[in-house]
C-alpha cells in the first residue's frame, strides 16, 4: 500500500523573550512538617534535598503583554496563604497580580504551610517563612521581568513509566484506597521543551509531567522535593541549563513505588524521569529549523535523504504568533456539601474518641482517630475559605505561543483534561500545569467515578461533570487563541 508522500516535518516551536530564574527557598530544620495524617512527627528533622521558587517570565517579541510563571517546590496552600504571598510577590516584583501564574509541583515532602497550624509544634516558624517566601519570588520576577531576551522554544515528548493509576479496589475488604492499581494503563507522556536564547546558549529546559510525588510519605522527617528534586539534577547537570518542573493533571496518578520514608527511592524515582526527559530532550530539533526530503541519492540502495534547513520568513512569523486567555470557570459545587459548623463538631467528636483510645491504650485506634482529624482540620481550612456563592471560580490561564499552548488549571484534574486536550489538538504540543493558585478546588474527578468511594472524589468540592465542563471550556479558549 503507497504512503503519502510527505516532504517536510516541522517540529513545534514558539519565539518570545523569555527568562528564568530561581532561588533557594528551604525551610528551617524544626518548622511545621506534618503533612500526613498517619505521621507521628510534628517537626521537620533534616532536609534530603533543597526546596525550589523558579520563576519563568514569557512576553511576545513585540508588545506589552507578560506571563510570569512561580514555581513553587509546595504541595498546595490556601486561599489566604496564596492570596499574600501573590500580592506581595506581585508589588515586589512590579507587575500586575493577573500576569502571575503560581503552580506547584506538589510534593508532599515540603510540610504544609497553612497559617491554621501556626499553634502546632513548629508552626511559629510558618509566618517569617512564608513572608521570605514571598520576598524572594518578588525579587526573582523583578529579576527575570529585567532581563527577559529573544529566545526559542523547541518542543518534543516521549514517554515515562513512572506515573501509575491509583485509584485501587481492594476486594478483600470492598473498598477503594488511594494505591497502585497495575490493572489502569496511566498517561505515560513527558512533554519536554529547550529553550534557547539568540545567543546559542540554553536558558532553560521545561519537564512536564504527570505524577503525584508521593513517594515519600508519613515514616519521612525529612524536608525534600520529593522525586522533582533528583530529576532536576540529573537533567541540569546534563543540559548545563537550570530545569523547571511543571506537574501535570495527576489526579488519580502517583508513583508504583511510593507511600514510603526512605529517600533513595524518591531519588530513584527522580532519575527515572530524568532519563526518560533527557531522551526526548535529545531527540529535538535545532531552533528555527524544519526537516527537509532532499531526494534520491544512488548508493549501495537508492537512499531517500533528509536535512535539516531554516524556517522561511512565513513560518518564523507563525511561531511568533502570542495571545493570552484568562478565566473564572463555574463550576457547580456539589450537592450537600459539608458545613464549616458540621466540620467543627465532628472534629470535636473524633478527638474526643482519639483521647478515649489513648487513655485506654489503644494506640493504633487513637493514631487513625488522629488521622482523621487531621482529614477533618485540613477540610475547614479549605471550606472556611471557599468563595459564596452556587459556584466556585475555578482559575484557568491558557497561553499560546507560536505551535504550543501553555494551560495552567487550579485544582487536581484527572489525567483526561490533558489526553482528551492532546487528542483534540493533535497538531499542538499541550503543556498542562495543574495545581494553580490555591487549593479550594481540589480535585476535579471524572464524572464516572461519582459516588464511588474513591478519595479523590469523597474530598471534591464541585459536582461530578465539572472536569467535562472544563475540557470543553478550555477546548473553546484554545480553538479562538489558534484561530
Amino acid at each position: 500500500m503507497e504512503g503519502k508522500s510527505q516532504k517536510v516535518q516541522y517540529t513545534p516551536q514558539s519565539r518570545c523573550r523569555f527568562s528564568l530564574a530561581w532561588r533557594d527557598i528551604t525551610p528551617p530544620v524544626g518548622i511545621y512538617h506534618r503533612m500526613w495524617g498517619a505521621a507521628t512527627h510534628d517537626r521537620a528533622t533534616g532536609v534530603h534535598r533543597p526546596l525550589r521558587a523558579t520563576v519563568a517570565a514569557f512576553a511576545p517579541l513585540q508588545g506589552d503583554d507578560l506571563q510570569i510563571v512561580l514555581a513553587l517546590d509546595h504541595c498546595v496552600m490556601g486561599a489566604q496563604e496564596l492570596r499574600g504571598l501573590l500580592e506581595k510577590a506581585a508589588q515586589d516584583g512590579g507587575v500586575d497580580s493577573k500576569n502571575v501564574l503560581v503552580v506547584f509541583s506538589h510534593t508532599h515532602g515540603a510540610g504544609l504551610m497553612g497559617m491554621d497550624r501556626v499553634s502546632e509544634p513548629g508552626g511559629e516558624l510558618i509566618p517569617p517563612y512564608l513572608e521570605k517566601m514571598a520576598q524572594v519570588a518578588g525579587e526573582l520576577i523583578r529579576q527575570t521581568v529585567r532581563s527577559m531576551s529573544p529566545a526559542t522554544i523547541v518542543y518534543g515528548s516521549g514517554s515515562c513509566g513512572l506515573a501509575t493509576h491509583r485509584d485501587y479496589w481492594d476486594a478483600d475488604r470492598s473498598q477503594f484506597v488511594c494505591g497502585f492499581n497495575p490493572g489502569v494503563k496511566a498517561d505515560d507522556t513527558v512533554v519536554v521543551a529547550r529553550i534557547k536564547a539568540d545567543n546559542g546558549s540554553i536558558a532553560a529546559t521545561v519537564i512536564n509531567y504527570a505524577c503525584h510525588p508521593t513517594t515519600l510519605a508519613w515514616e519521612n522527617t525529612k524536608i525534600s522535593p520529593d522525586y522533582v528534586g533528583a530529576m532536576r539534577e540529573v537533567v541540569e547537570r546534563e543540559t548545563g541549563a537550570p530545569c523547571l518542573f511543571l506537574q501535570g493533571a495527576s489526579g488519580e496518578l502517583g508513583p508504583k513505588e511510593g507511600f514510603v520514608g526512605e529517600t533513595a527511592v524518591a531519588d530513584r524515582n527522580g532519575r527515572e524521569l530524568a532519563f526518560a526527559a533527557l531522551s526526548a530532550l535529545t531527540t529535538l530539533s535545532p531552533p528555527s529549523t524544519k526537516y527537509v526530503y532532499q531526494g534520491p541519492v544512488i548508493s549501495g540502495a537508492t537512499l531517500g535523504t533528509w536535512r535539516h534547513a531554516d524556517l522561511d520568513a512565513h513560518e518564523r512569523s507563525a511561531n511568533e504568533a502570542w495571545a493570552v486567555r484568562r478565566w473564572n470557570e463555574p463550576l457547580k459545587y456539589r450537592p450537600g456539601r459539608p458545613t464549616v459548623e458540621t466540620v467543627r463538631a465532628e472534629t470535636t467528636k473524633l478527638e474526643t474518641d482519639e483521647e478515649a483510645a489513648r487513655k485506654s491504650g489503644d494506640t493504633k485506634r487513637a493514631a487513625e482517630l488522629r488521622a482523621l482529624v487531621e482529614r477533618k482540620n485540613r477540610l475547614l481550612h479549605r471550606i472556611e475559605q471557599l468563595p459564596n456563592g452556587e459556584t466556585f471560580p475555578l482559575q484557568v490561564v491558557a497561553m499560546r505561543i507560536g505551535s504550543a499552548i501553555w494551560l495552567g488549571v487550579q485544582g487536581e484534574s484527572y489525567s483526561l483534561l490533558q489526553t482528551e486536550l492532546r487528542r483534540r489538538f493533535p497538531n499542538q504540543i499541550i503543556v498542562v500545569a495543574s495545581i494553580a493558585a490555591d487549593w479550594g478546588a481540589s480535585y476535579l474527578p471524572t464524572r464516572d467515578i461519582y459516588d464511588k468511594g474513591i478519595y479523590q472524589e469523597s474530598i471534591a468540592i464541585v459536582a461530578a461533570g465539572s472536569l467535562e465542563q472544563l475540557i470543553e471550556s478550555a477546548t473553546s479558549q484554545i480553538r479562538e487563541l489558534l484561530a
